[in-house]
C-alpha cells in the first residue's frame, strides 16, 4: 500500500521539481560501518552476517520516511512497506535477483530470506520472478572488496527512484574490531545527505544494539 505525499506543501517541492529533470538524478556516499557487536549478534543467533545486516538495513529504511517515497507519474508516493531485492549469488559465479519481504520480527524474515536464497541458487538467469512493485531497495553485497567508492549501472531512459544500498567486504583490526564499508544512493529529487545522514546513523545504532 502507498499513499499520496502533498506535493504541493512540501517543503522539498522545488527541490524534487529541480532534481527530477537530471538525466542523472541519483547522488550517493560511501561509509564505514562498526559492525563489531552485529557480528557477535548474528553469530549468537546462528544465523548469517549477510541476512542480519540486511535486515537490520530494512529497519532502518522503513523507518526514515524519505527512503519509503517512490516516484510515479511526477507525484511522489509514500510506500507503507519497503522490502529489497538483493543480488544473491550462485556457485557458477552468476547471479539473480531476488525479493526479500521485510519483516519485523527477525526470526521470520531470516526463514523466509533464507528460503528466497536457497531458490535463487537453484534457478539460472537474472530474473526469476516478476517486480510487479518499486517498494523496494536494491541491495547488494561485494563481499571480494573493500571499496572506498561505488557506481551503479543505471538506463537513464528507464524510471527508477529506488534507493540503492551495497556492502564489501568485512575488515578485522588489530584489536577485534569489525568494520564494513557501505554505499548509499538515492535520488536526489526525493531527498539530501541530511536525509541520508539520519539513515546511517539509524542503521549504525542498530548495528550497535
Amino acid at each position: 500500500m502507498r499513499t499520496l505525499l502533498d506535493l504541493e506543501n512540501w517543503n522539498r517541492k522545488e527541490h524534487f521539481q529541480f532534481f527530477k529533470q537530471f538525466e542523472e538524478p541519483f547522488f550517493g556516499a560511501t561509509v564505514e560501518i562498526d559492525c563489531t557487536k552485529a557480528y557477535a549478534s548474528a553469530k549468537i543467533l546462528k544465523t548469517s552476517f549477510f541476512s542480519y545486516y540486511l535486515y537490520q538495513t530494512l529497519r532502518a529504511v522503513n523507518t526514515i520516511e524519505s527512503f519509503r517515497y517512490r516516484i510515479a507519474d511526477d507525484q511522489i508516493y509514500v510506500c507503507d512497506q519497503i522490502n529489497a531485492s538483493a543480488t544473491i549469488g550462485r556457485e557458477d559465479g552468476s547471479f539473480g535477483f531476488s525479493l526479500m519481504e521485510y519483516n519485523s520480527d527477525f526470526s521470520v524474515f531470516a526463514a523466509s530470506s533464507t528460503k528466497e536464497i536457497e531458490r535463487i541458487q537453484t534457478t539460472t538467469g537474472l530474473f526469476t520472478r516478476n517486480f510487479d512493485d518499486d517498494n523496494v531497495i536494491h541491495f547488494s553485497a561485494i563481499p571480494w572488496l573493500d571499496f572506498t567508492s561505488l557506481s551503479h549501472a543505471r538506463s537513464y531512459t528507464f524510471p527508477d527512484s529506488c534507493p540503492k544500498i551495497s556492502f564489501g567486504k568485512m575488515k578485522i583490526a588489530d584489536n577485534g574490531k569489525r568494520t564494513i564499508a557501505m554505499s548509499v544512493h538515492v535520488h536526489h529529487g526525493l531527498m539530501d545527505g541530511f536525509h541520508v545522514g539520519q539513515f546511517v546513523d539509524c542503521f549504525q545504532e542498530l548495528m550497535n544494539q
